[in-house]
Protein backbone atom coordinates (compact mmCIF):
# COMPACT_ATOMS: atom_id res chain seq x y z
CA UNK A 1 0.00 0.00 0.00
CA UNK A 2 1.14 3.69 -0.66
CA UNK A 3 0.64 6.47 1.59
CA UNK A 4 -1.64 8.89 -0.37
CA UNK A 5 -3.09 11.11 1.99
CA UNK A 6 -3.06 11.74 5.85
CA UNK A 7 -6.40 9.88 5.92
CA UNK A 8 -4.17 6.96 4.87
CA UNK A 9 -1.76 7.66 7.67
CA UNK A 10 -4.13 7.96 10.35
CA UNK A 11 -6.24 4.55 8.93
CA UNK A 12 -2.86 2.63 8.33
CA UNK A 13 -1.66 3.63 11.91
CA UNK A 14 -4.75 2.59 13.73
CA UNK A 15 -4.95 -0.33 12.68
CA UNK A 16 -1.28 -1.30 13.12
CA UNK A 17 -1.77 -0.18 16.87
CA UNK A 18 -4.65 -2.57 17.24
CA UNK A 19 -3.18 -5.52 16.34
CA UNK A 20 -0.10 -4.97 18.40
CA UNK A 21 -2.11 -3.99 21.04
CA UNK A 22 -4.01 -7.13 20.84
CA UNK A 23 -0.78 -9.47 20.31
CA UNK A 24 0.60 -7.71 23.59
CA UNK A 25 -1.95 -8.52 25.60
CA UNK A 26 -2.50 -12.31 24.28
CA UNK A 27 1.15 -12.75 25.00
CA UNK A 28 0.51 -11.58 28.51
CA UNK A 29 -2.66 -13.86 28.38
CA UNK A 30 -1.21 -16.97 27.55
CA UNK A 31 -0.44 -19.29 30.40
CA UNK A 32 -0.06 -23.02 30.98
CA UNK A 33 -3.29 -24.91 31.35
CA UNK A 34 -5.11 -22.73 28.79
CA UNK A 35 -6.58 -23.72 25.41
CA UNK A 36 -5.79 -22.24 22.05
CA UNK A 37 -9.31 -21.84 21.53
CA UNK A 38 -9.66 -19.79 25.17
CA UNK A 39 -6.48 -17.63 24.16
CA UNK A 40 -7.87 -16.87 20.31
CA UNK A 41 -11.85 -15.72 21.93
CA UNK A 42 -9.46 -13.55 24.40
CA UNK A 43 -8.18 -11.94 21.47
CA UNK A 44 -11.04 -11.63 19.99
CA UNK A 45 -12.09 -9.40 22.79
CA UNK A 46 -9.84 -6.94 22.33
CA UNK A 47 -10.10 -7.08 18.34
CA UNK A 48 -13.55 -6.37 18.59
CA UNK A 49 -13.35 -4.17 21.72
CA UNK A 50 -11.65 -1.31 18.83
CA UNK A 51 -14.18 -2.24 16.29
CA UNK A 52 -11.75 -4.25 14.24
CA UNK A 53 -12.55 -7.62 12.18
CA UNK A 54 -10.22 -10.34 11.88
CA UNK A 55 -8.41 -10.43 8.75
CA UNK A 56 -7.92 -14.20 8.20
CA UNK A 57 -11.00 -14.30 9.09
CA UNK A 58 -12.73 -11.92 6.17
CA UNK A 59 -10.15 -12.45 3.50
CA UNK A 60 -9.86 -16.48 3.65
CA UNK A 61 -12.65 -17.35 6.38
CA UNK A 62 -9.90 -18.89 8.50
CA UNK A 63 -11.44 -21.30 11.06
CA UNK A 64 -10.07 -18.32 14.27
CA UNK A 65 -9.70 -15.28 14.75
CA UNK A 66 -5.95 -15.41 15.07
CA UNK A 67 -3.53 -17.83 14.21
CA UNK A 68 -2.05 -19.61 17.02
CA UNK A 69 0.52 -22.30 16.41
CA UNK A 70 2.54 -24.78 18.98
CA UNK A 71 5.70 -26.28 18.81
CA UNK A 72 6.36 -27.80 15.67
CA UNK A 73 3.57 -26.01 14.00
CA UNK A 74 5.36 -23.10 12.19
CA UNK A 75 2.14 -21.57 11.00
CA UNK A 76 -1.00 -20.74 10.55
CA UNK A 77 -2.15 -23.26 13.36
CA UNK A 78 -5.93 -23.23 14.36
CA UNK A 79 -7.03 -21.87 17.70
CA UNK A 80 -8.68 -25.59 19.56
CA UNK A 81 -10.25 -26.53 22.74
CA UNK A 82 -8.45 -29.89 22.50
CA UNK A 83 -4.76 -27.99 22.33
CA UNK A 84 -3.60 -27.26 25.68
CA UNK A 85 -0.62 -25.25 26.81
CA UNK A 86 1.92 -26.46 28.82
CA UNK A 87 5.47 -25.39 30.47
CA UNK A 88 7.69 -24.82 27.87
CA UNK A 89 5.49 -24.62 24.60
CA UNK A 90 6.72 -22.42 21.86
CA UNK A 91 3.79 -20.68 21.10
CA UNK A 92 3.19 -18.66 18.02
CA UNK A 93 0.65 -15.73 18.01
CA UNK A 94 0.00 -14.02 14.00
CA UNK A 95 -2.08 -11.04 14.39
CA UNK A 96 -3.92 -9.21 11.33
CA UNK A 97 -7.21 -7.21 11.51
CA UNK A 98 -9.17 -5.00 9.39
CA UNK A 99 -10.27 -1.28 10.58
CA UNK A 100 -11.45 1.39 8.68
CA UNK A 101 -10.94 -0.39 5.21
CA UNK A 102 -6.98 -0.88 6.46
CA UNK A 103 -5.09 -3.84 7.16
CA UNK A 104 -2.54 -4.63 9.47
CA UNK A 105 -0.31 -7.43 10.56
CA UNK A 106 2.05 -8.43 13.60
CA UNK A 107 2.97 -11.90 14.80
CA UNK A 108 5.21 -13.12 17.90
CA UNK A 109 6.52 -15.93 19.54
CA UNK A 110 7.73 -16.76 23.11
CA UNK A 111 7.88 -19.57 25.82
CA UNK A 112 5.15 -20.31 27.73
CA UNK A 113 6.56 -20.16 31.32
CA UNK A 114 9.81 -21.75 32.16
CA UNK A 115 11.97 -22.35 29.67
CA UNK A 116 12.45 -26.28 30.00
CA UNK A 117 12.97 -27.09 26.23
CA UNK A 118 15.82 -24.21 25.60
CA UNK A 119 14.24 -22.40 22.97
CA UNK A 120 14.40 -18.87 24.22
CA UNK A 121 17.67 -18.82 21.89
CA UNK A 122 15.83 -19.20 18.91
CA UNK A 123 13.00 -16.86 20.02
CA UNK A 124 15.84 -14.06 20.82
CA UNK A 125 17.68 -15.22 16.97
CA UNK A 126 14.34 -14.04 15.36
CA UNK A 127 13.58 -10.95 16.88
CA UNK A 128 17.25 -9.98 16.86
CA UNK A 129 17.23 -10.72 13.32
CA UNK A 130 13.80 -8.89 12.29
CA UNK A 131 15.74 -5.47 13.82
CA UNK A 132 18.73 -5.78 12.15
CA UNK A 133 16.44 -6.02 9.20
CA UNK A 134 14.22 -3.18 9.85
CA UNK A 135 16.89 -0.89 10.41
CA UNK A 136 18.80 -0.89 7.34
CA UNK A 137 15.10 -1.33 5.42
CA UNK A 138 14.16 2.41 3.05
CA UNK A 139 13.45 3.62 0.11
CA UNK A 140 15.27 1.98 -2.74
CA UNK A 141 17.06 -0.88 -0.73
CA UNK A 142 16.50 -4.20 -2.60
CA UNK A 143 14.75 -6.69 -0.78
CA UNK A 144 16.95 -9.47 -1.70
CA UNK A 145 19.47 -7.58 1.11
CA UNK A 146 17.18 -7.92 3.77
CA UNK A 147 16.45 -10.99 3.32
CA UNK A 148 20.44 -11.75 3.69
CA UNK A 149 20.74 -9.79 6.74
CA UNK A 150 18.33 -12.42 8.54
CA UNK A 151 19.47 -15.51 7.41
CA UNK A 152 23.09 -14.01 8.00
CA UNK A 153 22.09 -13.40 11.86
CA UNK A 154 19.92 -17.03 11.88
CA UNK A 155 23.41 -18.76 10.71
CA UNK A 156 25.76 -17.08 13.33
CA UNK A 157 23.54 -18.27 16.14
CA UNK A 158 23.35 -21.68 14.72
CA UNK A 159 19.86 -22.10 13.04
CA UNK A 160 17.90 -21.54 9.49
CA UNK A 161 15.49 -19.76 7.63
CA UNK A 162 12.27 -20.77 6.52
CA UNK A 163 12.56 -20.57 2.45
CA UNK A 164 8.78 -21.02 1.81
CA UNK A 165 6.99 -18.36 4.23
CA UNK A 166 7.39 -14.90 3.65
CA UNK A 167 6.69 -11.02 4.71
CA UNK A 168 4.63 -8.85 2.11
CA UNK A 169 2.94 -6.20 1.66
CA UNK A 170 -0.07 -5.25 3.73
CA UNK A 171 -2.32 -1.93 3.94
CA UNK A 172 -5.49 -1.66 1.79
CA UNK A 173 -6.15 -5.94 1.88
CA UNK A 174 -3.85 -8.31 4.01
CA UNK A 175 -2.05 -9.13 1.21
CA UNK A 176 0.06 -7.11 -1.31
CA UNK A 177 2.64 -6.52 -3.29
CA UNK A 178 5.49 -7.15 -3.00
CA UNK A 179 4.27 -10.53 -2.40
CA UNK A 180 7.42 -12.20 -1.30
CA UNK A 181 9.96 -10.54 0.90
CA UNK A 182 11.80 -13.56 2.20
CA UNK A 183 13.90 -14.12 5.10
CA UNK A 184 16.76 -15.56 2.57
CA UNK A 185 19.09 -14.03 -0.12
CA UNK A 186 17.82 -14.33 -3.56
CA UNK A 187 19.75 -13.36 -6.15
CA UNK A 188 17.02 -13.71 -8.82
CA UNK A 189 14.84 -11.07 -6.80
CA UNK A 190 15.89 -7.92 -7.99
CA UNK A 191 12.67 -5.47 -6.31
CA UNK A 192 13.42 -2.57 -4.20
CA UNK A 193 11.46 -1.39 -1.04
CA UNK A 194 9.18 1.80 -2.17
CA UNK A 195 9.41 4.85 -0.49
CA UNK A 196 5.63 5.82 1.71
CA UNK A 197 4.79 2.39 1.33
CA UNK A 198 3.75 0.02 4.04
CA UNK A 199 4.87 -3.64 4.42
CA UNK A 200 5.15 -6.76 7.11
CA UNK A 201 8.54 -8.12 7.08
CA UNK A 202 8.96 -11.62 9.27
CA UNK A 203 11.92 -13.53 10.34
CA UNK A 204 10.86 -17.19 10.18
CA UNK A 205 14.23 -18.63 12.21
CA UNK A 206 14.16 -22.51 12.59
CA UNK A 207 16.31 -25.38 14.53
CA UNK A 208 15.60 -28.16 11.80
CA UNK A 209 14.95 -27.69 7.67
CA UNK A 210 14.30 -24.69 5.44
CA UNK A 211 10.80 -26.11 4.53
CA UNK A 212 7.36 -26.38 6.25
CA UNK A 213 4.70 -28.77 4.88
CA UNK A 214 1.01 -28.98 5.23
CA UNK A 215 -0.54 -30.86 8.11
CA UNK A 216 -3.13 -31.75 6.49
CA UNK A 217 -6.14 -30.00 7.59
CA UNK A 218 -5.62 -27.11 4.69
CA UNK A 219 -4.31 -24.39 7.56
CA UNK A 220 -1.65 -25.37 9.53
CA UNK A 221 1.96 -25.45 8.50
CA UNK A 222 4.76 -27.47 10.26
CA UNK A 223 8.51 -27.52 10.63
CA UNK A 224 10.07 -30.39 8.82
CA UNK A 225 12.66 -32.80 10.37
CA UNK A 226 10.28 -32.30 14.13
CA UNK A 227 11.84 -28.44 14.36
CA UNK A 228 10.88 -25.73 16.03
CA UNK A 229 10.40 -21.88 14.11
CA UNK A 230 10.04 -18.70 16.23
CA UNK A 231 8.53 -16.07 13.41
CA UNK A 232 8.21 -12.03 14.45
CA UNK A 233 6.88 -9.81 12.30
CA UNK A 234 5.97 -5.74 12.40
CA UNK A 235 3.87 -3.52 10.00
CA UNK A 236 6.20 -1.25 9.10
CA UNK A 237 6.33 2.26 6.68
CA UNK A 238 9.16 3.05 4.51
CA UNK A 239 10.95 5.85 3.90
CA UNK A 240 13.93 7.49 2.91
CA UNK A 241 15.32 6.56 6.88
CA UNK A 242 14.68 4.25 8.88
CA UNK A 243 11.19 2.75 9.07
CA UNK A 244 8.38 4.01 11.24
CA UNK A 245 7.18 0.53 12.85
CA UNK A 246 3.95 0.60 13.19
CA UNK A 247 3.13 -2.22 15.22
CA UNK A 248 5.80 -1.07 18.13
CA UNK A 249 3.45 -1.14 20.63
CA UNK A 250 3.54 -4.92 20.43
CA UNK A 251 6.63 -5.18 22.33
CA UNK A 252 8.59 -7.11 20.28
Amino acid sequence: MSIESEADLIGITKVSEVVAITLKKMREHARPGMTTKELDNYGYEILHSFSAKSAPKVTYNFPGYTCISVNNEAAHGIPSDKTVLKEGDLVNIDVSAELGGYFADNGGSFVVGEDIHGLNKLVDTSTSALHKALKEIKGGVRISDIGRIIETEAKRNGFKVIRNLVGHGVGRSLHEAPHEIPCFYDKFNTQRFRKNTVVAVETFISTKGSYTRDKGDGWTLLAEKGGFVAQHEHTILITDGEPVILTKANGI
